[in-house]
């Protein structure tokens, strides 16, 4: 009989050694210390950490909008620490979307014209389709300050995934958010995740961590444990 064997998750993400100073006065210190983590394709992995823990340090690195000391960050099989600016920007334009705490939403423009803003994001079409699938098909043509900051989000959220990458990096998204408007988008999340996304998502609130698939804790710019969670909690039961 032949011999079944199981095939490891493939790591999409590969952080190796990961080292990041930063001078304070006259002291050298770190952001960031030794790092090292995978990230498997389709996983919802949460980053979880207090203020100046550095998770969010390493969120830029990964999403190509911080340098490094020393180290790897291998994105898809690339290594994104030895590109040049021009891949650097391509590498932010199509193989990752980043949602930040604050929205980012130009307050200009109208909401479908803030989802098909980038190069390549244009298609009206599919932007109508995202903004059905994040519960604001009615709100195209509003402006960001006539959304609620839930809403302000989640259209955030659909500018991230219109770029189609399959990778989303989250800082802190439900940061600015009351608790409603807070679940509304781990919910969306969420159903990002079971259609396929990877998900790295940053947090300091250890309910949030508990519903992803994996949970990585920074403390003083260092990963002090990484664990499966194998007691996933429902975004009923988070608390605020």
């Amino acid at each position: 009989m032949k011999e079944m064997v199981n095939e490891m998750p493939k790591p999409i993400i590969e952080v190796e050694n990961l080292t990041k100073k930063y001078i304070d006065g006259e002291i050298e210190k770190y952001a960031l210390d030794n790092v090292s983590l995978k990230v498997y394709e389709n996983e919802f992995l949460v980053i979880l950490g207090g203020s100046g823990s550095g998770k969010s340090t390493l969120l830029n690195i990964i999403g190509g909008m911080d340098n490094l000391d020393d180290g790897k960050v291998i994105v898809k099989g690339k290594d994104i620490t030895k590109l040049n600016n021009k891949d650097l920007t391509l590498y932010r334009k199509d193989d990752i979307g980043f949602v930040y705490q604050f929205y980012n939403l130009l307050p200009e423009l109208t909401v479908i014209q803030n989802i098909t803003l980038a190069p390549g994001a244009r298609d009206k079409k599919k932007a109508e389709e995202l903004l059905n699938s994040v519960g604001l098909s009615d709100k195209e043509n509003k402006y960001p300050y006539q959304l609620s900051g839930g809403e302000q989000q989640r259209v955030a959220i659909a500018r991230a995934i219109n770029k189609n990458s399959n990778i989303l990096l989250c800082d802190e998204p439900t940061g600015a958010l009351d608790s409603q408007a807070g679940r509304q988008v781990l919910e969306l999340l969420e159903k990002l995740h079971k259609e396929g996304k990877t998900i790295v998502l940053v947090t300091h609130i250890k309910d949030i961590a508990r519903l992803a698939d994996r949970i990585i804790t920074i403390k003083d710019s260092k990963i002090i444990s990484e664990e499966e969670n194998k007691n996933k909690i429902s975004i009923d039961e988070v608390s605020w």
